[in-house]
């Protein structure tokens, strides 16, 4: 076997596992292996962290449905369109301040903002255990909908300052399991928390929104006291951390990262994005249609997050087999988001693999309109789980597909701010898909989800269309940035 310090690779071939060959940075030289290291420390500290603070969020953001069936709208007093407002005004607070909190993350650091964010939408949560009519209900949402803002694209900026582009994909995958995991568990533990129903004189949905609010709470504390920084500053705030990187690991953490990107890598830390910046990602035409399919086909996916536990109590199943069967679809919907996910790293065919999970999830809701007023209870039950498993099958692989065009991390981070954006805004105005004049089978509904899937894959198609059109453009020397940079070359 050679030395491997006399076998010197290129850094851009080095595979993500492989291990044994040596690295030269100038001065400084380090093992595949060595690397490795450093990398599983990252993925067993700040991973973990950021996924279990995205699924608290979305515990607290779903357990509303489970409430439902306990009655919570009956008991405050409102009827299902108030429902569907407070949501249209919980999505509606984060998309008001996205952007902004998402560079306030980046001014303070993830330590302290992410922490303080976590503690704030918590503390909300758990208040919800007063809420008595519907003006309470409505302040409420609001006021989850400030706390949350910001999360999702702060984490995945987050992500990007420890991760090399090409590692980068497969953690904001496993991000969203935060996401998905939440809404596959949420009503699990509500179909066992709902059992404390009138102990000590609070109804079974104050115990859901104490109990997991609560949890949320103490999660805040283990992100102030775990949390690292970033390869800059990687000791959380208030401790040495479980997981310690020590200096030569940071030190390989930070010139990888340098090595991986030909543009200035910014840190977590103390960065400023210029209003510029800003406006050039929001100006910049050519991954609108990523926005625009966002916006249609995740506004489908709000109705089935409230209302799936409460459609298949008007089945036949009491509310602790409805929630516990609830669970069934939004579980399947891992594994489809692993499928599409391992597709998409496999053939590098990101827009084509958007548009498969989005005619696969149409499919579904196409079947489920047609043959559920035919269907007896069980039948209806898997008509719905199928369209809750596929429900998302095409959203992380479609940030990923937008992170890819991105130019530098600055752009990057207020591009996905924007993906997130759309997605939130297109979840408020889904909150009115399902109305109560058309329950159980929501086949307006139904219908209504069809058309805005169908839009979704009509604008992803068109954005493969303008990528390639871009490239060939480029690579026949006919197009010039007009700051005189290097023509950028999509990923179609």
């Amino acid at each position: 076997m050679s030395d491997p310090t006399e076998e010197k690779i290129a850094y851009d071939d080095t595979p993500e596992g492989a291990s044994g060959s040596s690295i030269s940075s100038g001065a400084q030289e380090w093992s595949a292996a060595d690397e490795a290291k450093a990398r599983q420390k990252v993925d067993s500290s700040v991973l973990p962290l950021l996924f279990l603070g995205l699924l608290v969020f979305q515990l607290d953001r779903m357990n509303l449905a489970s409430a439902l069936t306990n009655g919570f709208a009956a008991d405050i007093k409102v009827a299902q369109d108030t429902i569907n407002l407070g949501n249209q005004l919980m999505f509606m607070g984060i998309v008001i301040w996205e952007i902004p909190c998402n560079m306030a993350l980046q001014r303070v650091g993830p330590r302290k903002w992410i922490a303080a964010q976590v503690f704030v939408f918590g503390l909300i949560a758990t208040l919800q255990v007063f809420l008595k009519d519907r003006t309470g209900f409505l302040v409420s949402r609001l006021f989850l909908g400030f706390a949350e803002a910001g999360y999702i694209p702060g984490a995945i900026y987050t992500l990007s300052t420890w991760y090399k582009k090409r590692e980068l994909a497969k953690r904001v995958a496993i991000l969203f399991f935060g996401m998905f995991g939440g809404n596959a568990l949420s009503p699990v533990l509500a179909s066992g928390i709902l059992k404390l129903d009138h102990v000590r004189g609070l109804r079974g949905w104050q115990w859901l929104f104490l109990i997991e609010g609560l949890f949320t709470v103490s999660v805040s504390a283990v992100l102030l006291f775990f949390l690292p920084g970033s390869p800059d500053v990687p000791r959380p705030l208030l401790s040495p951390g479980l997981v310690r990187i020590s200096a030569p690991q940071q030190e390989i953490l930070q010139r990888r990262l340098e090595k991986d990107d030909s543009e200035q890598r910014f840190g977590a830390q103390g960065l400023r994005i210029p209003p510029s910046v800003v406006w050039r990602t929001v100006a910049h035409y050519r991954r609108w249609p990523h926005y625009v399919s966002t916006f249609a086909v995740f506004s489908t996916w709000s109705p089935l997050t409230t209302y799936t536990p409460s459609i298949i109590v008007s089945m036949g199943f009491d509310q602790i087999a409805a929630n516990a069967l609830a669970a069934v679809g939004a579980s399947l919907a891992l594994v489809v988001v692993f499928i599409f996910a391992y597709l998409s790293d496999k053939t590098n065919r990101r827009g084509g693999t958007v548009i498969a999970a989005q005619t696969c999830y149409l499919i579904t809701l196409i079947m489920a309109h047609e043959l559920q007023p035919h269907a007896d209870k069980w039948s209806r039950w898997g008509l719905w789980t199928a369209v809750n498993a596929f429900a998302v099958g095409y959203h992380p692989v479609h940030n990923s597909w937008v992170q890819l065009n991105c130019r530098d991390p600055r752009e990057r981070s207020i591009g996905i701010a924007m993906w997130v954006m759309s997605a939130i805004s297109g979840l408020m105005v889904g909150t009115q898909y399902f109305q109560g004049g058309d329950a159980p089978l929501y086949s307006n509904g139904l219908r209504t989800q069809a058309i805005m899937v169908s839009v979704g894959i009509a604008f992803a198609a068109l954005q493969i269309v303008v990528y390639i059109v871009h490239n060939r453009r480029v690579a026949k020397g006919q197009h010039e940035e007009k700051d005189g940079s290097e023509p950028m070359i999509y990923v179609p």
